[in-house]
């Protein structure tokens, strides 16, 4: 009889020692995962962008006749001009390396231009003058970019829109113009540096330089000059641009 008490007094302290630790375990707060940590994708370039600049521009030409075998080279540098425009591209980064076009439309602002003085055996003084209207380009652009650091060279071409210049003699007044309409073509090189400051906003500073084609003028018959022949050789522009871009990016990576 004592045995069998002993025995129940121990299976009823075993149960109330697994009762207690149950209880105990059931009363433990629950132990949640540390919530991932955020890690935003990397800057992307790709995508379209339209954007702004303003800037200055400056050229040369070199001007001669054949009748008179003048050079007018010195009357038609251009010691600078403000333009304006805006731009419209698209980029495709991959890895480090972007890839991209680019055009551009820019307006000039006041650059007439005008001879010195050029003295003509038996014509007297010489004056030329020529007006630039508009620039556009048209490039490809390739570049490295160092997370929302671009660096990057252009190449394609240009058209410039102009009043064909004008010659004048200056002690009879008369003068002869080659055309009030002209554009000329050339070949387009550049480079630059673009900085994305926001997800969808960069801003850039570039240099450009635009090498035109050729032409050549011959002035009518029975009029000042008649017959004389005028060529326009190594026109050139140089453009400084700063500029501010709007990024389309569409779910691109970001910050």
């Amino acid at each position: 009889m004592r045995k069998l008490f002993h025995t129940a007094a121990v299976a009823a302290l075993l149960a109330f020692s697994m009762a207690a630790n149950a209880a105990e375990v059931g009363a433990r707060p629950p132990v949640y995962a540390p919530p991932p940590i955020y890690v935003a994708p990397p800057f992307s370039w790709t995508g379209f962008y339209l954007g702004a600049n303003i800037g200055g521009a400056w050229g040369r030409r070199n001007v001669t006749d054949s009748l008179f075998d003048l050079s007018l080279s010195n009357s038609v540098n251009n010691n600078g001009a403000f333009i304006g425009g805006g731009q419209l591209g698209y980029n495709y980064q991959s890895g480090n390396f972007v890839l991209g076009i680019e055009g551009d439309f820019d307006g000039i602002a006041n650059t007439n231009t005008a001879a010195n003085g050029v003295v003509g055996p038996g014509i007297g003084t010489i004056l030329l003058t020529s007006n630039n209207r508009w620039i556009t380009t048209l490039a490809a652009r390739v570049g490295v970019a160092n997370d929302t650091w671009l660096f990057y060279g252009k190449a394609g071409g240009g058209w410039v829109g102009s009043d064909k210049f004008t010659i004048t003699n200056t002690a009879t007044g008369a003068s002869i113009t080659g055309s009030n309409t002209n554009t000329n073509s050339g070949w387009l090189v550049g480079a630059g540096i673009e900085w994305a400051f926001a997800p969808n906003w960069s801003v850039k500073i570039e240099y450009d330089y635009l090498g035109l084609n050729s032409q050549t003028f011959t002035a009518p018959a029975g009029g000042f000059l008649a017959g004389d022949t005028f060529t326009t050789s190594n026109p050139n522009v140089q453009m400084v641009k700063v500029g501010a871009n709007y990024l389309f990016k569409y779910g691109v990576g970001g910050y």
